[in-house]
C-alpha cells in the first residue's frame, strides 16, 4: 500500500509543488501537526539527533519552523512550525490525501472491498 500511495512519482509531485525535498517535507508535516522536542522529531523521522539538528536548521533558514525552550526541560528545545510551515504542510497533505489514480479508477464495489480489508488490517494491529 505504501508503494502505491507514496511512489516516487507522488513524492516528486508533492516535493515539486511545495519546493522541498520529501525528507524535509516529512519533518515540516510532523511539527505542523504538533510541536515536539528535537529528540521526538528525530525518533519520528527515524534519524539520529544530530541529523535532526541539521533538518531543523534548514527549516528555520527557510522560515518553516522555529525552536522554542522546552517547558519543563531546560536542556531540550521544542520545534514548532511557523505559519508558512503550516501552510506548506497543509498543501502537502492535500496532495498526499488525494487517492492515487489507480485507486480513483476503482469501481464502487472494489472501493467498498478495499475499505473493508483496510479496516480489518487496522483493527488487527
Amino acid at each position: 500500500m505504501c508503494d502505491l500511495v507514496l511512489d516516487n512519482e507522488r513524492r516528486r509531485e508533492v516535493s515539486d509543488a511545495v519546493g522541498l525535498s520529501f525528507g524535509r517535507l516529512k519533518a515540516v508535516r510532523r511539527v505542523a501537526a504538533r510541536s515536539m522536542s528535537m529528540g521526538e522529531l528525530a525518533d519520528e523521522l527515524g534519524i539520529d539527533p544530530p541529523n535532526a539538528t541539521v533538518v531543523v536548521d534548514d527549516l528555520e533558514s527557510l522560515g518553516l519552523a522555529r525552536r522554542r525552550p522546552h517547558p519543563t526541560d531546560r536542556r531540550a528545545k521544542m520545534v514548532e512550525a511557523t505559519r508558512k510551515g503550516k501552510d506548506i504542510a497543509k498543501r502537502a497533505n492535500q496532495i498526499l490525501t488525494t487517492p492515487p489514480p489507480a485507486v480513483r479508477a476503482l469501481g464502487a464495489e472494489d472501493l467498498q472491498t478495499l475499505r473493508r480489508i483496510l479496516r480489518s488490517v487496522v483493527t488487527q494491529q
